[in-house]
């Protein structure tokens, strides 16, 4: 089974509730892509097909996972024998309980899994359901854990992935230009603290209230930064990268080996 292997991150910015552009958009960036280089997996933003600051429309532009949406891109991603991960909002058979979700296709047409957004903020908690579960994802090349904008500030998160087998952690986001320092931060440290590969995938453009900042990049078990879109233009990057690495240097630091779980109760309280 490969390990090397070669990961797109799509800078985009997707137009406000116009999801029918936006989805041609991402279906032009996978073709793009694709005709130039063979990648295992392509990654795009939070909420790509519909933006940010829909407020009550998010229940009209919510989608069944499998539906259209995933069907179109499904078909890319068995035309370029890819992963395709993005952000997109569920509806479940309730039309009134809508997730902000992230979804994985695999090389074959069909879904992998899905997750939905644990950590919710702001208005955000008007409009969506809480997740309650983080799904480890089974890939050709390795277990996937996938993140949802607010929580990579948890590191809760990425630490139970990493204990349920995961190598690689993708963050789709939608992080503001005025925090990017937290942004940059935070994804350098999940990647240390659990010696792992972080993929960090945000958006770039401006809604009625935001401005998103970009700067996707990956970073690796050992800080080390693969590739780096340093502008807040729409744009991609690819980056090669060993996943059996993360295994060689968790032997070596033993960063899981020397964890005290009983001295760690506090973590699980209630504030």
């Amino acid at each position: 089974m490969p390990r090397e292997i070669a990961v797109a991150l799509v800078q985009m910015q997707p137009k406000l509730a116009e999801q029918q552009d936006n989805l041609n958009r991402m279906i032009e960036l996978v073709e793009e892509i694709g005709a130039k280089e063979k990648v295992d997996l392509i990654l795009f933003p939070e909420l790509c097909t519909t933006g940010y600051e829909c407020g009550v429309r998010f229940t009209e532009l919510a989608e069944t996972v499998p539906g259209p949406t995933i069907g179109l891109l499904a078909k890319r991603a068995a035309d370029f024998q890819t992963y395709i991960a993005l952000g997109m909002v569920e509806r479940k058979k309730v039309e009134s309980v809508i997730y902000d979700a992230a979804v994985l296709i695999g090389p074959d047409g069909e879904l992998v899994d899905k997750y939905h957004k644990v950590h919710l903020r702001g208005e955000e908690r008007l409009a969506f359901r809480n997740g309650f579960r983080y799904p480890v994802m089974q890939t050709e090349f390795g277990q996937v854990g996938l993140m949802i904008g607010w929580d990579l500030t948890f590191p809760e998160v990425a630490r139970s992935y990493a204990l349920m087998g995961a190598d690689l952690l993708c963050v789709l986001g939608n992080w503001e230009a005025e925090h990017m320092t937290e942004w940059h931060a935070y994804l350098t440290a999940r990647a240390f603290e659990n010696a792992i590969y972080v993929v960090g995938v945000n958006r770039v453009g401006s809604e009625p209230t935001y401005t998103f900042g970009g700067g996707s990049k990956v970073v690796g078990p050992t800080g080390q930064v693969y590739a780096e879109i340093q502008t807040a233009d729409e744009s991609y990057a690819v980056a090669h990268i060993d996943l059996d690495s993360v295994r060689e240097y968790r032997e070596e630091s033993q960063i899981f080996q020397c964890r005290q779980p009983q001295t760690y109760r506090e973590i699980v309280r209630m504030y």
